[in-house]
């Protein structure tokens, strides 16, 4: 298992966990429990579940941090380092390396000029 496959498999682990967590918490509202029509003033946990899931909530989202920087830095390691494949490299540089790609025949590099505008066509006299 490489790398990138083993990083993105933590990651969304635990952000699955974290959602879960948060959504089990009891809040101002009752949290999930009360949601669904469960006792919304007490927890399914005990007393001390609050101060352990906070706890709890607050390292699974250290966690989470950390582990979107690894991806982020073993995703963008992973990308500079990948072979281009046979053929498809960097022509080799011959010549000064500040010369400008030719033009094709009759382009001077100039903009045409726009068509110019006619005024408009006078009703005729009566």
């Amino acid at each position: 298992m490489n790398w990138n496959a083993l990083v993105l498999v933590l990651l969304i682990l635990t952000a699955t966990f974290l959602i879960l967590l948060v959504l089990v918490q009891r809040g101002r509202g009752g949290g999930l429990a009360g949601a669904l029509g469960g006792m919304g003033g007490q927890s399914a946990f005990g007393a001390k579940a609050g101060d352990t899931f906070t706890k709890i909530t607050m390292w699974t989202a250290f966690l989470w941090i950390v582990l979107c920087i690894v991806a982020f830095r073993v995703i963008s390691s992973s990308a500079e380092q990948e072979v281009t494949p046979p053929g498809m490299g960097a022509a080799p540089a011959s010549g000064d390396a500040t010369t400008t790609p030719e033009r094709p025949a009759g382009d001077t590099g100039i903009a045409p000029e726009p068509p110019a505008q006619q005024p408009p066509a006078q009703p005729p006299a009566e």
